[in-house]
């Protein structure tokens, strides 16, 4: 019951205290769950963060559901993930209760606008120690820069892309080479 406990008020503390959404979070997320809790491996992060983002809802969710699952089943995976909801959910409801017009006040205005800037870095923090991580090989690396150029290339001319696609052939390219290196280890076509 302790540790129930336990994931349940760690991960309502990352979820109170982290603003702009799951991927900010997975930054907060992997240095309480990986470096100070030592509940998960780097290697499971990096599999969590790409399976979270595979599966539906949120990224930030979906991992604290893992880390819960990982470290006391069902019943880890529920607190865990009630602890990263609950939250927010009581924030939103507040906020929605009583303040009609929340972001017109001055002040909260004013504090988005640096939430925002700070959001950005924890995405590119989360995106650099991803890439820090990766194995350095030909295939993961050409994926990555393949990966980039196209979101570059659909941010510049606008299209509207979702990254969903861009997820598929990632890991359409890297099924189709694994089944050729397969095929050509046991012997070619037979």
């Amino acid at each position: 019951m302790k540790k129930i406990l336990e994931l349940f008020l760690t991960f309502a503390k990352i979820g109170l205290f982290t603003f702009g959404g799951g991927y900010a979070m997975i930054s907060i997320i992997e240095n309480t769950c990986v470096e100070k809790k030592k509940w998960i491996t780097d290697d499971e992060m990096a599999s969590i963060t790409v399976i979270a983002e595979s599966t539906p809802g949120p990224i930030s969710i979906n991992c604290s559901t893992y880390v819960g699952y990982k470290q006391k089943g069902v019943a880890g995976a529920v607190a865990a993930t009630f602890g990263m909801v609950l939250p927010s959910f009581c924030i939103i409801f507040l906020i929605s209760a009583f303040l009609d017009n929340f972001l017109e006040i001055t002040w909260v205005a004013n504090a988005f606008k640096g939430i925002k800037i700070a959001v950005g870095i924890l995405i590119t923090d989360v995106a650099i120690k991803m890439i820090r991580k990766m194995e350095k090989k030909p295939l993961p690396l050409m994926i990555m820069i393949s990966s980039i150029a196209v979101m570059l290339l659909v941010d510049i001319f606008s299209v509207r892309l979702s990254t969903i696609i861009v997820m598929l052939a990632a890991g359409s390219v890297s099924l189709i080479v694994y089944l050729v290196r397969r095929r050509l280890a046991n012997g070619g076509v037979k």
